[in-house]
C-alpha cells in the first residue's frame, strides 16, 4: 500500500527493460547468497517476526519487557559506573586521544537581501575543529572548578539557557562532577514571564547562556529574578558595560574556565562527587500542555535510559559520528549525545539554520554542516523526516520521465525486496546514492522521536536513505527512554519493544474504550516502569501525586496518559492519547492526534491542528500549507494575488479542504473525523512564534488562542 505509482506517460518499454534488469540482478545476487548463507542467519523479515518482548505476568496487561530482560531490568552500563562523572571519566580513559566535540569555524558572514527586500544573515563555515576526550575532560574540571570559584555550591541548582552547542555539553559535564543540579530552559520556552518562572522557582544564582539570548531573552527580565548574581556567557567576545542591574556579575565562559585554572581556585581543592541518587537535571518541559514543569531527574535515572537506549543500537563505538542539532534540552538530545559520549563516538555541532546545504543560513554554493561532517548516527524529529519527505517528492515530479521512471520504480522495487528482507545494493548504488548524500552519505542509523512518524514517511527514509529509522517512545519523565524498534525491524507505524531498562503495562481506560482484553491486540494507558522513572516533578506534590506511583516492590511508575496496543511480538504500538480524545455533540469520540497524522501526509499541508468542541457535532481544523504546492494550486485555479491574499481566498480554502477530504477518505477515517471548515495559516507554526514546542509538538492551547475568532467564525456559521 506504500508503493508509488507510476504515472501513465511512463512507456511500457521502459517498464519491462528495468523490471528485467532487476530480475536478471536478483538472480545472479541471489544464488551465491543461497549457496554460501549460514543455516542460522535470518533475513530482515524474519528478525522481524521474532518475538521481541512479553508479558512477564502472562496477563495480556503486562508489564511486557525485553526478552533479554525478563529476570532483571538493567540499570547501568558499566558494574559500578553510577554516576554521570564517572561514565565521562570512564570515557576520558579508553579514548583519550579521540575526537570528542567539533564544531566548524566560522569563515565569513554577510547579508543577503531577497527580492521583496527582506535582509537575510548567510555565513560561510570552514572544517570541523576538534577537541579531544582529554582535552575537554580539562575543560570541564577546570570550568566546574571556575564555577566554585564563583561561589557555585553543591547540591544547589545552576541553570543552562543555551542553544546547542560543544560548550552547553561541557558545561553540562562540570555540572555532573561538581554535583550542581543542572536546570535546563529551552532557548524558545516562551515569553519572559515562563523563563523567570523557571529560573525563580528553582531559585538560581548562577546561569550560563549566550550572548545572544542573554540580550534578546533574558536581559528583560533579569529585575524579576532577584536571587540571579552570576551571569556566564559561553561566546568568546564579551561585550563590557554596566547596563545589567547591580548585584549581577557577568563573565565569560573563558574566563571562568582560566579562573578554575589556577591550582588556588579549584582544581587542586576536594570536590563532592555525587551519588547516584543525587539530582543530575532539572529539565523543565517544552509546555505543550502547560506552563512548563521541572521534571527531577537523577544520575541513575539517565544512566539507566542510556543503558537501554545504547542496547538497540549496534556495534556503537568510537568510528561513529553524531550530529548534534536538536535542543539539548529536550530530552531527546541530551540522551542521544550522553549515549555517544559514554561509547567514544565523537559529536559535530550544528543547528537547524546551518544544517544541510540548502538550510536557511547557508550562502549558496557552500556547503551545510551534515555534507562536511558525513555523520553515521543523527536524532531527527518526525516533523524534519516530514519536510525532507514533501521535498524530495517535489523533486521527483519536477523530473525527466525517464528519471522519474528509474526513481519510481527503484523505489518500489526495492520497498518489495524489504517486505522479503533482502536488501538491493545495485538499486542503492545507482538510484538512491544522491538522494543518501543529502545527509552526508553515510549515516547508518537514524532514530525517530519526539512525536509518532508516519508509515509513509518511515518508509521513504528507509528506502531512500538506505539506513533503518528507529522509531522510539519516551517522555522527559522517563529520560525519554521507554522503546525503540530494532534497527532489522523494517515494519512501519510501531514504536518497538520496551527497552532493557524499564517495562510497560496497560491500564484498562474504560471511558475511552481501551481495555488489556480487547482483541486482537490489548489495549490501554501506557505506564512505564522501571530505573528511567524519574523523581517526579519539582515543588509540585500534586502533579507528582497524579502522575506517578511506587508499587508494592518499590519500583516507581509513570502513568503516560498516552494509548497504546501491543502486538504478538511485543511491539508496541501508539493509537491515541487521552488528552486527545474529544466527544462530539451526538457522542462519538475523536482522536484529534489521529486526524493530523492521517491528514499530515497530503501534499498540500506542512502542519495542522484538527479541532472539535464537545458542544458541536464537527471537527474544523487550522492548516499550514506548504507554499509550493498551494501557489500550483492557485495558478491551476486561475487565482491570483500575494500569499496572504491566497492563504484567505474562500475558492482556494475550499480546493484545499477538498482534497484534504480525499486523502482522509483515501486513509478510510471515519466521516465525522474529518475537518468540515479549515483555516489557513498565513504564518508557519515555530518554537519562535510559540505554537509548537522545540520538537515541533502542537501547544494546543496557544493554537485555540491563536485562532479563537476563526474558530468562532467556523462554528458560528452553521
Amino acid at each position: 500500500k506504500d508503493t508509488i505509482k507510476l504515472k501513465q506517460d511512463v512507456s511500457p518499454v521502459v517498464v519491462v527493460i528495468f523490471r528485467l534488469v532487476v530480475w536478471l540482478y536478483s538472480l545472479i545476487s541471489y544464488l551465491p547468497y543461497l549457496l554460501l548463507r549460514s543455516s542460522d542467519s535470518q533475513t530482515f523479515s524474519e528478525c522481524s517476526r521474532r518475538v521481541k518482548a512479553r508479558s512477564v505476568s502472562g496477563h495480556p496487561s503486562g508489564p511486557y519487557r525485553d526478552i533479554g530482560a525478563l529476570r532483571v531490568l538493567a540499570t547501568c552500563l558499566q558494574p559500578g559506573v553510577n554516576t554521570l562523572d564517572l561514565v565521562f571519566e570512564s570515557s576520558v580513559c579508553r579514548f583519550p586521544h579521540f575526537d570528542c566535540l567539533g564544531t566548524r569555524d566560522l569563515l565569513s558572514e554577510e547579508d543577503e537581501t531577497s527580492e521583496d527586500g527582506r535582509v537575510f544573515k548567510k555565513v560561510i563555515l570552514g572544517e570541523y575543529r576538534w577537541m579531544s576526550y582529554d582535552q575537554v575532560y580539562k575543560e570541564v574540571r577546570a570550568f566546574g572548578s571556575g564555577l566554585v570559584a564563583l561561589g557555585q555550591k553543591p547540591l544547589k541548582n545552576i541553570a543552562i539557557f543555551c542553544e546547542t552547542r560543544a560548550e552547553w555539553i561541557i558545561a553540562a559535564q562540570a555540572c555532573f562532577m561538581y554535583n550542581f543540579p543542572l536546570v535546563t530552559l529551552y532557548s524558545t520556552l516562551g515569553g519572559p514571564a515562563i523563563i523567570a518562572h523557571g529560573l525563580n522557582e528553582a531559585e538560581v544564582s548562577h546561569i550560563i547562556t549566550s550572548k545572544e539570548l542573554l540580550e534578546t531573552k533574558l536581559k528583560s527580565i533579569l529585575l524579576e529574578v532577584p536571587r540571579l548574581q552570576h551571569i556566564i556567557i559561553v561566546d568568546d567576545k564579551l561585550k563590557s558595560g554596566s547596563e545589567y542591574p547591580q548585584g549581577i556579575s557577568v563573565h565569560s565562559m573563558v574566563a571562568v574556565t582560566r579562573l578554575g585554572a589556577h591550582p588556588e581556585n579549584g582544581t587542586s581543592v576536594q570536590r563532592r562527587p555525587p551519588c547516584a541518587a543525587d539530582v543530575a537535571v532539572i529539565m523543565y518541559t517544552s509546555g505543550s500542555t502547560g506552563v512548563p514543569k521541572g521534571v527531577m531527574i537523577s544520575h541513575s535515572n539517565i544512566i539507566a535510559g542510556i543503558t537501554g537506549m545504547a542496547e538497540r543500537i549496534p556495534s556503537l563505538g568510537e568510528d561513529d559520528t553524531y550530529i548534534g542539532y536538536l535542543p539539548l534540552a529536550h530530552v531527546l538530545e541530551l540522551s542521544a549525545e550522553m549515549v555517544c559520549l559514554a561509547h567514544g563516538c565523537r559529536i559535530g555541532y550544528s543547528s537547524p539554520q546551518t544544517l544541510t546545504n540548502q538550510s536557511t543560513k547557508i550562502k549558496k554554493g557552500s556547503k551545510g554542516d551534515i555534507s562536511v561532517l558525513r555523520p553515521t548516527l543523527m536524532a531527527a524529529v518526525p516533523e524534519i523526516m516530514d519536510r525532507i519527505y514533501k521535498n524530495l517528492m517535489l523533486k521527483v515530479e519536477e523530473m525527466s520521465v525517464f528519471q522519474r521512471t528509474l526513481f519510481l520504480l527503484a523505489y518500489n522495487y526495492k520497498m518489495e525486496q524489504l517486505a522479503m528482507g533482502y536488501s538491493t545494493p545495485l538499486c542503492d548504488k545507482l538510484v538512491f546514492q544522491k538522494v543518501r548524500a543529502l545527509l552526508g552519505g553515510r549515516l547508518r542509523v537514524l532514530l525517530s522521536g519526539g512525536a509518532p512518524l508516519s508509515a509513509v514517511t518511515q518508509r521513504f527514509m528507509n528506502i531512500c536513505f538506505c539506513c533503518p529509522v528507529g522509531q522510539g517512545y519516551g517522555l522527559t519523565e522517563t529520560c525519554g527512554a521507554g522503546t525503540i524498534s530494532q534497527l532489522w525491524d523494517y515494519s512501519t507505524g510501531r514504536v518497538g519493544a520496551p527497552l532493557v531498562c524499564c517495562e510497560i503495562q496497560l491500564k484498562d481506560w474504560i471511558e475511552g474504550g481501551y481495555r488489556s482484553t480487547d482483541r486482537p491486540c490489548p489495549r490501554g494507558e501506557i505506564l512505564v516502569g522501571g530505573p528511567n522513572v524519574t523523581m517526579g516533578y519539582y515543588k509540585n506534590k500534586q502533579k507528582n501525586s497524579e502522575d506517578f506511583f511506587m508499587d508494592e516492590k518499590g519500583q516507581r511508575w509513570f502513568c503516560t496518559g498516552d494509548i497504546g496496543e501491543f502486538h504478538g511480538d511485543g511491539c508496541l504500538k501508539i493509537i491515541d492519547r487521552k488528552k486527545d480524545l474529544v466527544k462530539l455533540q451526538a457522542g462519538e469520540y475523536v482522536s484529534l492526534g489521529k486526524v493530523e497524522a492521517v491528514l499530515k501526509n497530503c501534499p498540500l499541508v506542512d502542519n495542522i491542528c484538527a479541532y472539535a468542541n464537545s458542544d458541536e457535532s464537527y471537527v474544523i481544523g487550522f492548516v499550514v500549507p506548504n507554499q509550493k504546492q498551494l501557489l500550483a494550486l492557485a495558478e491551476r485555479k486561475r487565482v491570483r494575488g500575494l500569499w496572504e491574499e491566497l492563504c484567505n481566498n474562500p475558492v482556494i480554502e475550499e480546493e484545499v479542504l477538498r482534497v484534504i477530504t480525499e486523502t482522509a477518505l483515501t486513509a478510510q477515517l471515519e466521516r465525522f473525523e474529518i475537518p468540515w471548515k479549515i483555516r489557513l495559516s498565513v504564518e508557519p507554526w515555530t518554537p519562535e512564534n510559540g505554537l509548537v514546542t522545540d520538537a515541533f509538538k502542537l501547544k494546543r492551547k496557544e493554537l485555540k488562542s491563536h485562532y479563537q475568532n476563526d474558530i468562532e467564525r467556523m462554528y458560528g456559521a452553521k
